[in-house]
């Protein structure tokens, strides 16, 4: 199974760049970049508070569970 972060289109329709939410959020631009860009391995409830409370979106907006291909394990 795989989490993936989809930040981008909320961003996009947010009007929102990586520099702007991330001093929104109270988190460097670098690391909002890992999480944007599907890199991170973790994300602390507090950071998903803040970035729902910025884009006023709910977690499903951002975050998605995409199945294994069958066969496939980690």
């Amino acid at each position: 199974m795989t989490v993936v972060v989809d930040l981008e289109p909320m961003m996009t329709l947010r009007g929102m760049g990586v520099a702007q939410l991330a001093s929104l959020i109270g988190i460097t631009p670098a690391n909002l970049a890992v999480l944007k860009n599907g890199r991170a391995k973790a994300v602390r409830f507090t950071t998903l508070n803040a970035l729902c409370e910025v884009l006023d979106c709910q977690p499903g907006d951002i975050v998605r569970w995409v199945p294994d291909a069958p066969g496939e394990r980690d």
